[in-house]
């Protein structure tokens, strides 16, 4: 037993000397992370403390050193507010069904774009497909209003099966219809390219010894091309619900009116107003500190649960 404990000693000492050996020689390398380090410490690092106005009643005069300390007031008036479970249910179901719909979309495309074998035409798809995400989010909210507006082009052609137009932009039920679609129909053919460039790596002969054996187009793509993305998928799942509370405030702000408010009030656009419109600070801060504290949450379940499914993880 002593000579276990010896051996695994001296490999660990061993291991520890070759990694300083390792730095030492190849130290101007390392130098080139110095800027890198010394920008993430002062622009992500340093303002973390400015979140202590979350427990405190904040006003600029004084400063948030000198503003008078209060605990978890802010945290608990947000959660003993009215509006609370309808802010906080918009936001996980915004989240969660976008997480659901968009997330195998860029999957099925890859898998879809593997398969094309014509240089040309998958390149001219992937170039279709990639466009809508350099469209920026203005651009795309002023096109839904305008496509789905009453005397739009959609509610023209709906008028060929009904007599009646379709509010799309102001009745609350169809808000999350239209978000998760434009979402996915701006993002997830670029998101596709990480996939991409993942099936890049898996061997031809694989499939070519596959088709001998009479495996179908689908059993190759389970079996082999799956296979190879399951990693990626893992990782990129896991990054996924770990922003699941983070629904993209410029869109839900830039489509929500004051007939769609039931269903397009979220924590971001809620921040926002109470944060910055409204002037109070510590009660915006608090709430979004609130929103990072569930995704950090998240992200430690869904790391957890993915490690032990598919032994993929983040660290």
């Amino acid at each position: 037993m002593a000579r276990i404990v010896s051996e695994k000693t001296l490999q660990a000492t061993k291991s520890k000397e070759s990694r300083k050996n390792y730095i030492k020689n190849n130290f101007i390398l390392y130098l080139f992370l110095v800027p890198a380090v010394v920008l993430v410490f002062i622009f992500n690092y340093i303002p973390m403390y400015g979140v202590t106005i979350a427990f405190k009643d904040f006003s600029p005069i004084k400063g948030i050193m000198g503003s008078e300390w209060i605990g978890f007031d802010h945290f608990t008036n947000f959660l003993q507010s009215p509006n609370f479970q309808q802010i906080f249910m918009n936001t996980i179901k915004l989240s969660a069904f976008e997480l659901l719909i968009g997330f195998p979309i860029p999957i099925i495309l890859a898998l879809m774009l593997n398969q094309l074998r014509r240089a040309k035409v998958k390149k001219n798809i992937q170039l279709i497909i990639y466009a809508p995400y350099f469209l920026s989010t203005v651009v795309i909210s002023g096109m839904l209003f305008i496509f789905l507006s009453p005397a739009g082009p959609i509610n023209e052609f709906l008028t060929l099966f009904q007599d009646e137009h379709v509010s799309f932009m102001t009745d609350p039920s169809y808000f999350r219809s239209v978000f998760i679609a434009s979402s996915v129909w701006q993002v997830a053919g670029f998101s596709s390219i990480i996939y991409v460039a993942a099936l890049s790596n898996v061997d031809p002969q694989l499939h070519d010894a596959a088709t001998i054996d009479g495996a179908s187009l689908l059993q190759r793509i389970i079996h082999i091309d799956l296979q190879v993305l399951k990693p990626t998928i893992a990782v990129l799942f896991i990054l996924a619900v770990g922003g699941i509370m983070g629904v993209g405030f410029e869109k839900a702000y830039l489509l929500q009116t004051d007939m769609n408010l039931p269903a397009s009030e979220i924590i971001d656009t809620y921040v926002y107003k109470r944060g910055l419109q409204a002037g109070d600070w510590s009660f915006g801060a608090a709430v979004g500190l609130f929103n990072s504290v569930i995704s950090l949450l998240l992200l430690i379940v869904a790391n957890t649960v993915v490690k032990k499914l598919n032994g993929e993880t983040l660290y």
